[in-house]
């Protein structure tokens, strides 16, 4: 028998089902990887926004941890929404014991520019999560929060990778090009060399969950064994291909679509 390959996501939910684990646990689905999740929050949002949040108590989240690492496997993982510093410090002596991959997709702003989690939680990521992740994948205005850099152009994109490795530790960093204008592009460093991924830009309002939808595109890819490099161009392809399918629901900005690749191909 073939052996299953497991994903894990430790995020908030999103009942509206377009963006966290639920974004995750669809695109682990689509492509071939076992689903598992630890929620950290439960969120009242939909395509609108956030209307309220109701984060999990800490016991319970390092017992989701528990039960899922001492129990079955995972190739990869990735963490999405860790709103204050006491989850990250137990998710951090939790996952620094795992040697698979970790993609961090920093939700930190919100899409009106708000906030997400406190100053004090932003050093405590920098300092101890950060060095432990095989990618992080900021979109600009988390990359901006992350390190304090302004970012308005490409080159400017480029340096604030460089310095997310080279300052803060990470594995690599991924500088997710969407609020620019023209093509799609994101630019990863991965310590040693600048590579580019670029898309057409696809003119739709339909854009929610896209970086929950990406990273956990590129968590499932590397659970398969692929190079990071690779997991990242198909994790883009993934991305590009569900907002071109996106659905028009919802009064607000409507969510990508999970199973697009399956009539346009995805490699596994």
């Amino acid at each position: 028998m073939k052996q299953v390959k497991c994903a894990l996501t430790i995020a908030g939910t999103d009942p509206s089902g377009g963006a966290g684990i639920h974004a995750d646990l669809k695109t682990f689905q689509e492509l071939k990887s076992y689903g598992m999740s630890v929620i950290t929050s439960v969120v009242a949002q939909n395509t609108t926004g956030v209307q309220s949040i109701h984060h999990i108590p800490l016991e319970m989240i390092e017992q989701q941890l528990d039960s899922v690492i001492s129990d079955i496997p995972f190739q990869a993982f990735k963490t999405g929404m860790i709103a204050n510093i006491d989850m990250m410090r137990i998710i951090a002596n939790k996952v620094s014991k795992l040697e698979v991959p970790y993609v961090m997709d920093p939700v930190m702003v919100a899409t009106s520019g708000d906030t997400l989690i406190e100053e004090n939680a932003r050093n405590f990521l920098r300092k101890q999560l950060l060095p432990l992740t095989t990618l992080v994948t900021p979109n600009i205005p988390e990359a901006e929060y992350l390190t304090g850099e302004k970012i308005e152009t490409v080159h400017d994109m480029k340096q604030v990778a460089e310095l997310i490795v080279k300052k803060f530790g990470a594995g690599a960093a991924l500088v997710k090009g969407g609020h620019m204008e023209g093509e799609a592009i994101d630019f990863l460093y991965d310590g040693s060399a600048m590579h580019t991924f670029s898309a057409k830009r696809i003119d739709t309002k339909n854009t929610h969950g896209t970086g929950c939808t990406y990273s956990a595109a590129i968590t499932a890819y590397l659970s398969h064994g692929l190079p990071l490099y690779e997991a990242v161009k198909l994790g883009k392809h993934f991305v590009t291909v569900a907002i071109k399918h996106a659905f028009p629901l919802g009064a607000g900005h409507g969510p990508t679509n999970h199973w697009a690749t399956r009539e346009e191909g995805v490699r596994i």
